[in-house]
């Protein structure tokens, strides 16, 4: 990341994040965050991942944030910032940073519309061509970006942020200190058709509404399907990455984070503080435990029930399963060479 609009000593970094500082000198001051592998003077970096190890005794970086148990294999040349967790406080240190070189933005800006009915405090931002529907609620210090549909109804909290080209359906409610990025679409219809004796489907009317609880961020393209009835729930602080698919009546509980391509079909109930990773795919109306972690490219088509466990395959398994299979699938070549051995000797 650069940027020059920082200025800010080592010593000031290490008051913010509660750090011990080591080494060199402390009152350097500190223009740039940089990966440690590509770190220049003025600059500081974070060293989370050992197996990034290696760079902290080349880095050009002033500092560097660390593990308090860190236990150095030789001396280095830039200032140690000792910390209980880096990744965390680098993204202390990263907010700061975009706090301070932020552009700020209020007012509305023309053309856009918005309906008479509509509540607008006077301090947010609506972009040019936003359109906010009938009786749209929104909330102080909200940030609205051009190119966003707000329907009727709709409710949004306080500081929460809409980036550009973002389409909120009718009467979906958002939180506050949410972060919608951009294409993202909440509310469309959920996938509901019925099947007709003629063998063709009859579309059954989608009802019910989205609501996203305080700190959601969704992802760019992500799509939220509104409930056949009732609501589709994303609870407080759900993270979820870019083309998500999340369909009707879905519920995710707190903290829980979904990656990228993931699919959660309708009336899925996920746990509290859950991760499932990349292309995993989630059969419709199960639950899972709280704690689940549930890897890459697993299929899910069937409850999970035990908290706390890891899961990966599919379909799945518990990983140390998993493992094990996947070692004697590798083997599978071998094996059957050596039965091909024993039938000729029979």
């Amino acid at each position: 990341m650069e940027g020059e609009s920082m200025e800010i000593s080592i010593k000031e970094i290490a008051q913010m994040l509660g750090g011990k500082l080591e080494g060199g000198n402390k009152d350097m001051k500190i223009h740039r965050l940089e990966k440690i592998e590509e770190a220049q003077a003025g600059s500081i970096a974070f060293l989370s991942n050992l197996k990034y190890e290696p760079y902290l005794y080349t880095t050009k970086a002033s500092a560097v944030i660390v593990s308090n148990d860190l236990e150095l294999e030789k001396p280095v040349k830039t200032v140690l910032i000792r910390v209980e967790n880096p990744y965390g406080a680098f993204a202390d240190l990263l907010s700061a940073y975009d706090q301070l070189t932020q552009v700020k933005k209020n007012g509305i800006e023309q053309p856009s519309f918005q309906h008479d009915s509509a509540s607008i405090p006077s301090d947010i931002y609506l972009g040019a061509f936003s359109y906010i529907g009938e009786n749209v609620v929104i909330g102080e210090g909200s940030l609205i970006y051009p190119h966003v549909t707000i329907e009727a109804g709709v409710e949004i909290g306080k500081n929460t942020i809409i980036f550009s080209g973002v389409k909120v359906y009718k009467d979906c409610k958002i939180g506050s200190n949410c972060i919608i990025h951009s294409g993202v679409v909440v509310g469309s219809d959920g996938f509901g058709f019925a099947p007709q004796e003629d063998g063709s489907y009859k579309k059954i009317p989608q009802t019910g509404n989205v609501i996203l609880e305080d700190d959601v961020e969704l992802g760019a393209n992500t799509t939220i399907d509104r409930a056949t009835m009732g609501s589709t729930i994303l609870r407080r602080g759900v993270k979820i990455d870019n083309l998500v698919q999340i369909a009707h009546n879905v519920d995710i509980g707190e903290h829980t984070v979904v990656a990228a391509q993931a699919g959660i079909s309708g009336s899925a109930k996920i746990g509290k503080y859950c991760q499932i990773a990349g292309q995993v795919g989630i059969t419709g109306h199960l639950s899972i435990a709280d704690h689940t972690i549930i890897g890459p490219q697993s299929g899910v088509p069937k409850s999970i029930t035990t908290p706390g466990k890891v899961w990966t395959g599919t379909p799945i398994m518990e990983h140390r399963d998993f493992l094990k299979s996947s070692i004697l699938l590798r083997n599978l070549p071998h094996l059957a060479e050596r039965l091909r051995e024993v039938e000729k000797k029979l």
